[in-house]
C-alpha cells in the first residue's frame, strides 16, 4: 500500500483571524479550484468549519468526468488549524491538514496532504503522469489566486 503525500506553504501578508476566515469558509474553495474542475458544492456549506461537518461537492478532475466527493472535517482547532478527509471520493484515502502559522507580516498557510490511490498497482503507475501533476497543478493554481486576493511576502 503505497502513501502519497503533498506539502505546499505560502506566506500571506493577512492576519490570522483573516486566514481563518477564508479558510474556514466551504464557499471559497470554489474560488481557489481550477475553473476548468467544474467544482460544485451540493451541501454542507452553510456554516463555517466545524468537526463533524459533512461537505458534498462534484468536481471535474480528469478527462471531463464529474465525481462526488464528500468530506468530513474531523479536526478543527480555531485559528490553528483544521483537517478534512475523505469519506466517499475518487482516492483510497485522502487527508488534508490545514495550517495557519503566525510570522512577521503575515501568516504561512500550510497544506499536508496524505493520498492513497485506488486499483493498486494500476493507480501507482498513474501516480507519475496523472496524478502527481493534477495535484501540483491544482495547488500552484490555489497559490496564485491566493496571491492575487492577498498580495504575497516577499
Amino acid at each position: 500500500m503505497k502513501i502519497y503525500k503533498l506539502h505546499t506553504k505560502q506566506k500571506l501578508p493577512i492576519t490570522v483571524d483573516e486566514a481563518w476566515t477564508f479558510l474556514s469558509d466551504p464557499k471559497n474553495l470554489k474560488r481557489i479550484t481550477p475553473d476548468y474542475m467544474g467544482f460544485k458544492i451540493l451541501s454542507g456549506d452553510d456554516r463555517a468549519m466545524y468537526p463533524g461537518q459533512i461537505i458534498e461537492y462534484i468536481v471535474t478532475p480528469v478527462l471531463g468526468i464529474p465525481t462526488k466527493w464528500v468530506t468530513e472535517i474531523t479536526h478543527v482547532v480555531h485559528r490553528q488549524f483544521f483537517v478534512d478527509e475523505q469519506r466517499f471520493g475518487p482516492y483510497a484515502l485522502w487527508h488534508h491538514k490545514h495550517f495557519i502559522h503566525p510570522i512577521e507580516g503575515g501568516v504561512i498557510m500550510e497544506d499536508i496532504v496524505h493520498y492513497k490511490l485506488p486499483l493498486g498497482l494500476l493507480g501507482q503507475l498513474a501516480h507519475p503522469f496523472i496524478v502527481k501533476p493534477k495535484l501540483k497543478e491544482i495547488f500552484d493554481h490555489r497559490e496564485q489566486t491566493l496571491k492575487k486576493l492577498f498580495g504575497e511576502i516577499d
